[in-house]
């Protein structure tokens, strides 16, 4: 059980240095991305490592993935709700990239006129249109990109987050009692689907 605690551990690590890299770096969205991506996968192979199979490692990808989310998107969500200055904009125009329509830049008016120099990024097919009216957060200082109102939840990303680790947990308990009986009964290959 000292085995499986500390690779249980080792996921409680992982979310909370890809949220602190995601904090340190909230201008640059791809670091605590790779950096959050590395150490998911590392600890998929802590769990076959201890497993002695694959198959909970692959089980792990889906928990892994809103440790993921959570732990990156946190920082900057958070960041737009304690210091972000909420604004009722009107969409002017929307430059599509050429792209078959799926990047957007929208440029946004307040409701007193003024046009706001940052420009709202969509990507999709179903971006709000010219004349529509939305509520944003924007960050003053400019670090953190624009956002609609409605998709900003710091405390939904912290509990998406959470509820991967407490997954990661319960599987590290499963991978270390099963390694466990595998061990003794003389079972060391790591098989993908071997049970």
């Amino acid at each position: 059980m000292r085995r499986a605690a500390w690779v249980a551990l080792c996921g409680w690590v992982a979310a909370l240095v890809t949220a602190c890299v995601s904090y340190l770096t909230l201008r640059w969205v791809a670091v605590p991305i790779v950096v959050g991506l590395v150490l998911c996968l590392t600890f998929g192979g802590l769990l076959i490592w201890l497993h002695r199979a694959g198959w909970i490692a692959l089980l792990s990808l889906a928990p892994g993935l809103m440790v993921l989310v959570g732990a990156v998107q946190y920082a900057p969500e958070l960041a737009l709700e304690v210091r972000g200055v909420r604004e009722s904009v009107v969409i002017v125009a929307d430059s599509a990239d050429g792209t078959g329509g799926s990047n957007h830049r929208l440029t946004l008016r307040t409701e007193d006129g003024r046009e706001l120099a940052e420009r709202m990024t969509y990507k999709g097919d179903r971006a709000p249109r010219p004349g529509q009216r939305l509520e944003v957060i924007r960050d003053p200082e400019g670090v953190v990109p624009m956002e609609r109102a409605d998709q900003v939840d710091a405390a939904g990303r912290l509990h998406g987050a959470f509820a991967g680790l407490v997954t990661w947990t319960l599987m590290a308990a499963l991978a270390g009692w099963r390694g466990h009986v595998r061990r003794r009964q003389g079972k060391e290959g790591s098989l993908l689907l071997s049970l």
